[in-house]
């Protein structure tokens, strides 16, 4: 497997892209309500992208209709925002964001609740959400993505909850998807151990009852198996000498933007002094 190191301008144009993902999901917030549909939220991300002079990644990939994948309740993930899919109290909604802004993406998804959350909705997201958090505070050079995986898969299921299988993380930059693979399961990872530069997304789904799933006849809708609410949390990160750095933060995110786990390195990311872009066979 080949895995890209990014130089300092690459990450440079990422930081870039991955704040306007975030700030596509800061602006729909507030249009997250009771009877709206999720075409129209489609529609509203789909004219923040545009008028940022950005595309969206996910339109027209492979085939895919819209511009966000909106997925709903036991929808795990790749819903098609439709104009006939309205939402409701209590339910809980994924909108997963890619962008492209001058050739390089920005991938970042999170969970909204709809008008007065359920006990289990709220307490997956939270749990969700969390199991994201704890894998970035592991993030630094050195560490192995089976040891992240591990982390998350230990957490959620001491919560009764399961992870998702079937979908990882991935590396990310000019490419949407690219080495390497990111587990959030204990599985062989192939022996990768994280290096600076290394731009990635951390994306676990997490299910309310059984992992299992199942793929909706259009081909793109993913659900849970035994009908049990999912929810997900992704951010995009770039592995610096002493931690990492999301550049999708947002502002309801309570990490800080760079994240410092080796505090006998110095704090200043690695970032800063990359040489060319290299690549890890």
């Amino acid at each position: 497997m080949a895995i890209y190191i990014k130089t300092s301008d690459e990450i440079a144009h990422m930081r870039v892209s991955g704040r306007l993902a975030a700030e596509v999901l800061e602006m729909i917030e507030n249009h997250i309500k009771p009877g709206v549909s999720t075409g129209e939220l489609d529609l509203l991300c789909y004219q923040h992208i545009t008028r940022r002079h950005a595309v969206s990644a996910s339109l027209g990939y492979r085939g895919f209709p819209k511009s966000v994948c909106i997925s709903v309740n036991e929808v795990v993930c790749h819903g098609i925002p439709s104009h006939k899919k309205t939402l409701k109290d209590g339910d809980i909604v994924n909108i997963d964001v890619t962008v492209i802004k001058d050739g390089f993406h920005g991938d970042t998804s999170k969970m909204f609740i709809v008008g007065k959350p359920t006990i289990i909705g709220e307490r997956l997201c939270r749990v969700t959400k969390e199991s994201l958090y704890r894998a970035i505070r592991m993030v630094r050079p050195g560490i192995r993505l089976r040891t992240i995986g591990k982390t998350i898969q230990t957490f959620v299921e001491a919560e009764r909850f399961s992870v998702v299988r079937e979908y990882c993380g991935h590396g990310i930059g000019i490419n949407f998807h690219e080495e390497p693979q990111v587990l959030h399961y204990d599985a062989e990872d192939g022996g990768v151990v994280l290096q600076p530069g290394m731009a990635l997304t951390i994306e676990p789904m997490v299910n309310a009852g059984d992992y299992r799933i199942r793929t909706m006849p259009d081909g793109w809708t993913v659900k849970t198996k035994d009908r049990s609410l999912s929810a997900q949390y992704e951010h995009t990160i770039v592995v610096t000498d002493n931690g990492c750095e999301i550049m999708t933060l947002r502002t309801d995110d309570t990490l800080p933007m760079v994240i410092i786990t080796d505090t006998n390195q110095l704090t200043t990311p690695a970032i800063n002094n990359l040489p060319n872009a290299q690549v890890i066979q």
